[in-house]
């Protein structure tokens, strides 16, 4: 297997030199998204984001469990993620990669630290029976910003997943199958997407959506996870160089603009997915 390479002194201040003349190595400029691909599939709950060359898969399963002692009246939301060495060639099977152990934790606090998913409405007996909801994100090309498109593919797949229908009689618990009764879709709060920005000379020049190049030589990053109404959910920044209260700032009004356009996409393939399984023509 060929491993992968780090940047060579030239490479780097060829990168360096060409962003701050205002070049990236795809042509975009400094605040431009790569294209954004999303795919459902036949099955409600999976969905496939591609964002440039990054490609990622997310899974949304459910399963009948018992609550946790403290929250006896919540549903459970889990999360799982899995990098192969298909996508990224350095990492060695069987040991998290730093990218996906970040992607992971920024990922799972801005679905539960800001309330996205409606955890009450999972609830069948309280104390006794609630539903488990499990996201499995698979990474399966890696060329940069795995958490924007993580991100986007986990709530893409949490819009589109239906759960079974339940019925409760007194201490009787009728799951109902998905031919039975039509399923029921999970209640989401808003959508907190991820924005994710690369920091380059001593916090002067920035970018977003960095490629796994620009990710190599960058100085610092930030992640910022905002819904469409505007609202800050989180923010991630693991270490790196310090940023002025201005460029953050700035940051988080270039995030809620992008933001606005992300959410628009991923409404308009559910809508799509909607009218294709309307007229029976879901490949």
């Amino acid at each position: 297997m060929v491993k992968e390479t780090e940047p060579s002194i030239p490479e780097r201040a060829f990168i360096l030199q060409a962003l701050k003349e205002g070049y990236r190595l795809d042509c975009r400029n400094k605040l431009e998204f790569r294209n954004i691909d999303i795919k459902l599939g036949r099955e409600f709950g999976h969905a496939e984001v591609q964002l440039g060359s990054t490609r990622v898969f997310a899974k949304v399963s459910c399963e009948v469990t018992r609550p946790y002692e403290g929250r006896p009246t919540e549903g459970i939301l889990v999360l799982n993620t899995e990098m192969s060495p298909m996508a990224v060639p350095s990492l060695e099977p069987g040991r998290p990669s730093e990218d996906e152990v970040l992607a992971s934790r920024i990922i799972e606090k801005a679905l539960k630290r800001s309330n996205a998913i409606d955890t009450e409405g999972l609830c069948i007996v309280a104390g006794e029976k609630v539903w488990t909801i499990r996201i499995d994100i698979h990474f399966l090309d890696h060329d940069g910003n795995v958490v924007d498109a993580a991100c986007i593919a986990a709530l893409t797949a949490l819009s589109h997943f239906r759960r079974p229908d339940v019925t409760v009689a007194g201490t009787d618990v009728t799951i109902h199958s998905l031919k039975s009764r039509n399923p029921v879709p999970l209640s989401i709060h808003h959508m907190p997407i991820c924005v994710t920005f690369a920091f380059f000379d001593n916090g002067n020049l920035f970018v977003v959506d960095p490629l796994h190049r620009e990710e190599q030589v960058r100085e610092g990053d930030m992640t910022l996870t905002i819904n469409k109404h505007r609202e800050i959910c989180a923010i991630s920044k693991a270490g790196g160089i310090p940023l002025e209260l201005e460029t953050i700032v700035e940051c988080s009004q270039i995030a809620a603009l992008k933001v606005k356009d992300i959410t628009a996409l991923i409404q308009a393939a559910l809508d799509r997915d909607a009218q294709e399984r309307k007229f029976g023509t879901v490949s």
